[in-house]
């Protein structure tokens, strides 16, 4: 993700909002919603989170990102999945050319009424946001800015291959299971850290140099005419401290979806986690999902109002996006709630 807006056009944009309905994306729910029984584990997902810190830094055009590729696809496929690679050779900021690799991974690829999950799975190149000026062009390990959204939708994926199995993931509900009318796609996209750094001579408008895998797929779908009743982007997932606030182009885009998912965490236990507060309106992958794919898409994305060094966080483009900087309660809260709405789903 790059930029987050508190200029007084959002207030505009909140009027377009209020004005507007919400039935957008998703079936209606009932009004009194249950746990659903379907039990996300923290340590699965921090495992994951590990597992893709452990191959480096996952920079385009690197050994460590095309190594972690393989292990991504290799897991989602272990899952019973149907995974595909959409390649494509994209440009930096710079003109630099980048190997983009999308990674989609399809649950059920038959049915025609779909849930789109993403994340994106590239490392920063640059720590530019580092308060020691001599890491400023030093790569991020991401585990947070990354690795944490795959290791959430790995997790989910797990746990979709044991209920399809008939595997009980939580003694109090064996026969939990996703409606049968249903398919899911993971999608982790490839090159959205690539844009323009803070130490850059000249970047004006850069917002086009920022979520490239998803400006590619959104106007490229790995399926004709491929649509979704919505889609669930995750990004910063598991840092320490995480609040996750309502971001203001979801709730333009997709309202409905937003309450639906902030109910949802209510629901599973971590309303906590997800205060019913406005945060900012941030560029990331979700944009182009809305504006191009046209696909109502939210932003599961942290905010931290008190935080000097950046309202994304402590570890926000620094060398300290490390695992010893991830908490698995914060794992639990996410991965929870997207399994309450998963599993919910009519």
């Amino acid at each position: 993700m790059k930029k987050i807006l508190y200029i007084s056009v959002i207030c505009l944009l909140m009027t377009l909002v209020s004005c507007g309905g919400t039935k957008q994306g998703g079936k209606e729910t009932a009004a009194e919603e249950k746990p659903v029984g379907v039990e996300f584990s923290a340590d699965s997902a921090y495992s994951f989170c590990q597992q893709q810190c452990d191959f480096g830094p996952r920079v385009m055009n690197s050994e460590a990102h095309d190594r972690c590729a393989e292990w991504i696809m290799e897991k989602f496929r272990s899952y019973g999945m149907s995974v595909e690679a959409q390649q494509a050779t994209l440009h930096g900021y710079d003109g630099t050319q980048l190997r983009s690799m999308n990674i989609i991974a399809s649950y059920r690829p038959e049915k025609t009424e779909r849930i789109l999950l993403c994340a994106h799975w590239d490392s920063r190149p640059w720590a530019d946001n580092d308060p020691d000026e001599a890491n400023w062009h030093k790569p991020v390990m991401a585990a947070n800015d990354g690795a944490s959204g795959v290791a959430v939708m790995l997790e989910v994926a797990r746990l979709l291959a044991l209920t399809e199995r008939g595997i009980s993931v939580d003694s109090a509900n064996a026969g939990a299971a996703l409606n049968e009318n249903i398919g899911i796609d993971f999608v982790c996209f490839d090159a959205e850290d690539w844009g323009t750094p803070q130490w850059a001579e000249s970047k004006g408008d850069d917002s086009d140099t920022w979520a490239l895998g998803a400006q590619y797929w959104a106007a490229n779908p790995h399926r004709d005419g491929y649509k979704a009743r919505f889609g669930i982007l995750l990004d910063m997932v598991g840092g320490r401290g995480a609040h996750f606030y309502q971001e203001l182009y979801s709730k333009h885009y997709a309202p409905s979806i937003v309450n639906r998912v902030w109910k949802a965490a209510e629901t599973a236990g971590y309303g906590s986690f997800f205060p019913r507060l406005e945060g900012g309106a941030i560029t990331d992958d979700h944009v182009p999902v809305n504006k191009v794919a046209g696909i109502p898409c939210i932003d599961i994305i942290p905010y931290y109002p008190d935080c000097e060094a950046s309202s994304f966080g402590p570890t926000w483009h620094t060398v300290i996006d490390d695992m010893s900087h991830i908490d698995a309660s914060t794992l639990r809260a996410v991965g929870q709630t997207v399994v309450q709405v998963v599993f919910s789903e009519k």
